[in-house]
């Protein structure tokens, strides 16, 4: 008899593991998604660290290897070491997985994860990952018709991701592979960058594997454009990929969710360019000493990479104070929603703009072509910008306090972490341990998501049947 208990033990053990995961999975996708993240970091902290992933064959150290495997299953950009001289062709490798990996997004990396061990999306499931997969996922009420995927394109949407990272990915590294052999690279050598610079913009990471990274294509508009249209193909998100794909010659089909993410992305890529065109046309550093069409490409340019892009030709350390404060403020929007890029993303912003404009014209709704946006999506907005004002805050008292650093520098690289974007003032290099796990800490806080974050804290959502009363207090 003790014989049968004990053969059978592990077989039970085995399926109360797999029942409890199951349960995790369709009942917390959030939570799930942070965990499977926190998992994915460590494993590669861990292969990191290993001699043979460093060009020195020595072994990296704990904080730089947990740094760097953070920013890369994070798609942030951000880095202790010389990315392109520290770490050996297997070192590159290992960031090249780690990045298209974090670039699936961490909601529908859960999904997939999902699907693998449950064999199946069940109903609960596809609310919960329909509702994940754009700006209503927070929302714990029923998910209706207005959402930006329906429940039975589900299957299709994660289908879509992984399609549309490979073939935009891969159409971007043929284009850049002529692009690069004609801006000098060697024709061996452009073979592995092509597709490692296709990788960095899609994924709005911003890793080069040269020295000098795309500073050396400075006077590239070849490369630099198409490093471009990486980055915005990657910020605004796989929904919009998704809508586009389907109707993209028929706009009054796109949902709401595509058309504020596209105007506003444009409209602040435009905006960034001339506000950079204003504060930096007289800094020598920067494009003082360039003439009008250079200026001109440089502050798109720069404007784009501030949203999330990462890669930057002139050094953020000679853009002048306000300059530095505008990129901030776009790096602290960042990209669309679902997409690779960090920040609270656009379409909180404009739904925060759309309402206080109704506010001030006195409307009783908040509206938008032709759709009222309910008012659970105006709270989750606002929670999303007063979360993220307060990590960005908490990460750059800490790390200022540690490093007794410039403030305007310590607020520029702890937004670039909080944002996901990539860019640094020279200050993230520098840092000591203590601070490097506070910035990680920031990067995964980022990365996840506000609202997600929350969301894996709460234990359960309750539903409240009765109502307190009205009393309304003065505000402003």
């Amino acid at each position: 008899m003790s014989g049968i208990v004990s053969a059978s033990s592990p077989r039970q053990r085995l399926q109360n593991a797999a029942s409890w995961s199951k349960h995790i999975i369709t009942s917390s996708p959030s939570r799930f998604a942070i965990v499977i993240f926190a998992m994915l970091i460590l494993v590669f902290t861990v292969l990191l660290s290993l001699p043979i992933a460093s060009a020195t064959r020595t072994v990296t150290p704990l904080a730089d290897a947990l740094f760097t495997a953070v920013s890369t299953i994070c798609v942030t950009g951000l880095a202790t070491v010389d990315m392109a001289t520290h770490w050996s062709p297997f070192g590159h490798v290992l960031i090249f997985i780690g990045v298209n990996i974090g670039a699936l997004g961490v909601l529908t990396l859960a999904s997939l994860m999902g699907m693998l061990i449950s064999k199946r999306l069940g109903l609960r499931a596809k609310l919960m990952a329909a509702g994940d997969t754009n700006p209503m996922r927070a929302h714990g009420g029923v998910v209706n018709e207005s959402q930006t995927v329906r429940l039975g394109e589900v299957g299709q949407l994660l289908t879509t991701v992984a399609l549309s990272a490979l073939i935009i990915e891969g159409a971007l590294a043929i284009l850049l592979y002529p692009a690069l052999v004609m801006a000098g690279v060697e024709p061996i050598a452009a073979l592995w960058e092509a597709p490692y610079f296709a990788a960095m913009a899609f994924t709005n990471t911003g890793f080069a594997p040269n020295a000098g990274g795309v500073a050396v294509f400075a006077d590239d508009y070849l490369v630099l454009s198409l490093l471009m249209v990486g980055v915005f193909l990657g910020s605004i998100g796989f929904p919009v990929i998704y809508t586009l794909a389907k109707h993209v010659w028929h706009v009054k089909k796109w949902s709401l969710h595509t058309k504020l993410t596209l105007v506003t992305t444009v409209l602040l890529f435009v905006l960034g360019a001339v506000v950079f065109l204003v504060l930096e046309y007289a800094n020598p550093k920067t494009f003082g000493s360039m003439d009008a069409a250079d200026t001109t490409f440089q502050a798109f340019f720069l404007s784009a990479m501030t949203r999330s892009g990462g890669f930057n030709v002139i050094e953020m350390d000679d853009l002048n104070g306000s300059s530095l404060l505008a990129a901030s403020m776009l790096m602290f929007v960042g990209g669309g929603s679902a997409s690779t890029a960090g920040g609270i993303k656009v379409t909180t912003l404009a739904v925060l703009a759309i309402a206080v404009w109704s506010e001030a014209k006195g409307r009783q709704s908040v509206e938008a072509f032709g759709r009222r946006i309910p008012s659970d999506v105006q709270r989750v907005a606002l929670s999303v910008v007063a979360w993220g004002a307060t990590i960005v805050a908490l990460s750059t008292i800490i790390i200022s306090q540690i490093t007794k650093a410039d403030i305007s520098h310590v607020l520029f690289d702890v937004i670039s972490a909080f944002g996901t974007v990539g860019l640094s003032t020279g200050l993230t290099a520098e840092l000591p341990d203590s601070a490097s796990y506070v910035l990680a800490t920031t990067i995964f806080m980022g990365r996840v998501g506000t609202v997600t974050l929350a969301a894996a804290v709460a234990a359960t959502s309750r539903t409240q049947y009765y109502s307190l009363p009205v009393e309304r207090p003065i505000v402003g």
